[in-house]
């Protein structure tokens, strides 16, 4: 069983490229929405009803080019509802049902949404005067079912510049902005790393939220290449575990905290087997050698590959043109196509890399100063720090938006990460800064120990001290069991800088 490459490569609209007909009695998803009454669908399955939603929303009168929300927890209806919304031609906006409702009405305004699926739980975030396709009502006039029309359908035929759908980022830096994505550029994308992801007979997890890149990205590769996957609506560390071991998954993929979550549960992964593990993938968020190291430990079988992307520009990096093995901690060389360049560093091999990229964004919805700012003349500023090796390797090394100044000095916070993480008594830590009197701004360390670990405030100074600038110690270390983590399962910077600022006040430095 494999895809059909030539109807992959030939793909103009991103649905069809989930071409089924080479797995059509093979599992696709297992989704474990309800613990005890996990349900699983055949590919045949996904893709019938993929041309059922794409059909009834045509019935419905919507129109090529209509934006159509999805708000839901993950389920096998997601990945339906997603494809038939691309192949008829509409606008898919997976929308994050963490937000605030009076967040979600301004995107469903925005977005100018017609048409919202959701579940039961989120009808209540829906805006009044949408029309809603309730996932949980099965009998209903509003339910999934009644709006499903099935039979064959084919795919909308879209121009270069017709949208696929609307991502919206996590709102770090204010309200959340709807990055413009085009059938073309992803289309570009799943055919540059379809080779890479996994082969037909492999099966993963997806438990990241479908409404993120990470998540979607994920279930994307999976369906188009032939994978079966594991459908989870939410990670819980030891769930997750014991999912590997019965489903026997050999790809995993995640941001770099939930395997270091992973990894401290060490009195279960005694008792499972997971050696079926073979390859794992991390992106999203840095990778530190620590996280690396215990991601080692944990899946010993499974080489790990780091990788880069952001909403904006999902393909950058790859594998390098020349075979190379790619270093540990490198996100990659440039993907084939993909024109770069690095600015305002310290030398030429270092800077805010910039990039000319067929995966990139058509800008942001409906705010002109914001994407005049990252995307100028071709060009699409990522804000990411990278560093080149000799052989042509990348490395992150900072978000130039988080860098601050101490004394007169300037820090970035991966960059202290870095060192802290080196140390052998620790397992994770983020670094902050905080507002000071004297310095203006000041490193603060968030530090949780390894297992049988307990390193103190001034041992982790003092490492730092030995290793690094002076000026990059961390005048503030706090010693945590955990990270508080946002609703991808990054760490939640946002209320670390909040505990950051107070601990600054309560220290008499602010």
């Amino acid at each position: 069983m494999q895809a059909d490459m030539n109807v992959i490569q030939n793909a103009r609209n991103l649905g069809a490229i989930f071409d089924t007909s080479g797995f059509a009695d093979k599992i696709a998803i297992h989704d474990l929405r309800v613990a005890d009454r996990p349900r699983a669908l055949t590919f045949a399955d996904i893709g019938r009803y993929a041309d059922g939603v794409a059909r009834g929303l045509a019935r419905r009168g919507l129109k090529p080019g209509q934006r159509i929300g999805i708000l839901t927890a993950n389920r096998w209806e997601f990945l339906s509802t997603y494809v038939g919304v691309l192949r008829a031609g509409l606008v898919a906006v997976p929308l994050n049902y963490k937000l605030a409702k009076e967040t979600l009405a301004l995107l469903f305004d925005d977005a100018e949404i017609a048409l919202v699926f959701a579940d039961a739980e989120r009808l209540d975030l829906c805006p009044e005067g949408v029309a809603v396709v309730n996932f949980d009502d099965p009998d209903g006039e509003t339910g999934f079912d009644a709006l499903i029309d099935f039979g064959d359908f084919g795919p909308y035929i879209p121009d270069q510049a017709h949208l696929a759908k609307i991502l919206y980022t996590s709102g770090s830096t204010g309200r959340p902005k709807g990055v413009l994505l085009t059938h073309a550029s992803q289309v570009w994308t799943m055919q540059n790393y379809m080779d890479a992801w996994a082969a037909p007979q492999d099966s993963t997890i997806v438990v990241a939220p479908a409404y993120h890149k990470n998540g979607l990205s994920a279930l994307q590769l999976s369906l188009a290449s032939g994978l079966t996957v594991v459908l989870m609506p939410q990670f819980e560390p030891r769930r997750y575990l014991e999912v590997v071991d019965r489903y026997r998954c050999t790809v995993l993929s995640g941001v770099p905290t939930m395997f270091a979550l992973l990894a401290r549960e060490r009195d279960l992964i005694e008792k499972l087997d997971l050696s079926c593990v073979r390859e794992l993938f991390v992106g999203s968020a840095p990778l530190s050698a620590s996280v690396r190291e215990a991601i080692a430990h944990t899946f010993p079988n499974a080489p790990l590959l780091n990788s880069y992307g952001t909403t904006e520009a999902p393909a950058i990096f790859g594998a390098h043109p020349d075979g190379l093995a790619q270093p540990p901690l490198s996100v990659g060389a440039p993907l084939e196509g993909v024109a770069w360049r690095l600015v305002g560093g310290r030398n030429a091999d270092e800077g805010v890399l910039h990039v000319r990229t067929p995966s990139q964004s058509a800008g942001y919805l409906n705010m002109p100063e914001a994407t005049g700012q990252k995307f100028r003349d071709g060009w699409y500023d990522t804000g990411d720090i990278m560093r080149r090796d000799d052989e042509g390797f990348f490395y992150f090394v900072g978000r130039a938006d988080d860098m601050f100044v101490c004394g007169g000095e300037n820090i970035y916070p991966a960059e202290v990460e870095q060192i802290i993480d080196s140390h052998p008594d620790v397992a994770q830590c983020a670094v902050i800064d905080a507002p000071d009197a004297i310095k203006g701004r000041i490193p603060v360390a968030f530090v949780v120990p390894s297992s049988e670990a307990a390193p103190t405030e001034e041992h982790i100074k003092q490492f730092v001290l030995d290793n690094a600038p002076a000026y990059q110690h961390p005048r503030i270390v706090v010693i945590r069991n955990a990270l508080p983590l946002s609703a991808t399962n990054k760490i939640d910077r946002k209320a670390l800088a909040k505990e950051a600022e107070r601990l600054s006040a309560a220290h008499g430095r602010a």
